[in-house]
């Protein structure tokens, strides 16, 4: 007989949170569409990368769906490397910080073995946090552009992964009353966001599917949030 590790079921929160999350990219693309009545040229650049933006808050959502579904035996990790992933997800989000005027910089704290994780789930996740926190930023800059990291290095327990900038609202407890407002409110990080940062649960949920579990973070002075990941050559000692 063989054991099953059952995930948390995903709430309709997230759902709810994901519905409140799209309407500004729609708001953004009817204003676009209105201009092109008008006459005038409409900004397709804007209009393709909201599009894509939410195009992938939707994925992200999709596969935390299929991943909590999945038994144990059958969410099989692979060997990644971390570094790599961040760089896939920092050539996928360039056009969304260009557009919030966001300066988005990798930060690859030396040379890391590879990590045992389920690769396209901790691509979404990253992808999913950094986005939450590129629509975040332009309101806690005061007009100055901000930047945000997307960086890896090693603490006590394993290698993080995570997201990082000079946000020092956002805590443990933000992040603690966010899990228990989000769908319900319009503003679950009230302190970091005006929007509903639902790519933070979107990740949060991807990462719980996958055994993580995501966490406030710091990295060199900067505040972020992140997931501790094992090396695959520990992993394969035990």
């Amino acid at each position: 007989m063989s054991s099953r590790v059952q995930a948390p079921a995903i709430s309709n929160n997230l759902l709810l949170s994901i519905i409140e999350q799209m309407k500004l990219p729609f708001v953004q693309i009817a204003r676009q569409a209105e201009l092109a009545q008008l006459g005038l040229e409409p900004d397709y650049r804007s209009i393709r990368t909201l599009a894509e933006n939410g195009i992938q808050l939707i994925d992200g959502y999709s596969l935390g769906v299929q991943l909590a579904n999945l038994n144990s035996y059958e969410l099989t990790p692979e060997s990644v490397s971390v570094s790599s992933v961040l760089y896939e997800a920092d050539q996928q989000l360039q056009s969304l910080a260009r557009l919030y005027n966001i300066q988005l910089k990798l930060n690859i704290g030396g040379r890391f073995e590879p990590v045992l994780a389920h690769r396209q789930g901790l691509q979404a996740a990253i992808i999913g946090l950094a986005s939450a926190l590129i629509e975040a930023l332009p309101s806690q800059s005061a007009g100055e552009q901000s930047t945000l990291q997307l960086a890896t290095h090693r603490c006590r327990y394993g290698i993080v992964a995570g997201v990082y900038a000079d946000l020092p609202s956002l805590s443990s407890d933000t992040l603690k009353r966010g899990r228990r407002l989000y769908g319900n409110s319009r503003q679950p990080l009230v302190t970091v966001s005006h929007t509903t940062g639902a790519g933070i649960f979107v990740a949060d949920t991807i990462f719980k599917a996958m055994r993580l579990k995501l966490h406030i973070s710091r990295h060199h002075r900067l505040y972020g949030l992140g997931v501790v990941l094992q090396p695959s050559s520990q992993l394969a000692m035990i």
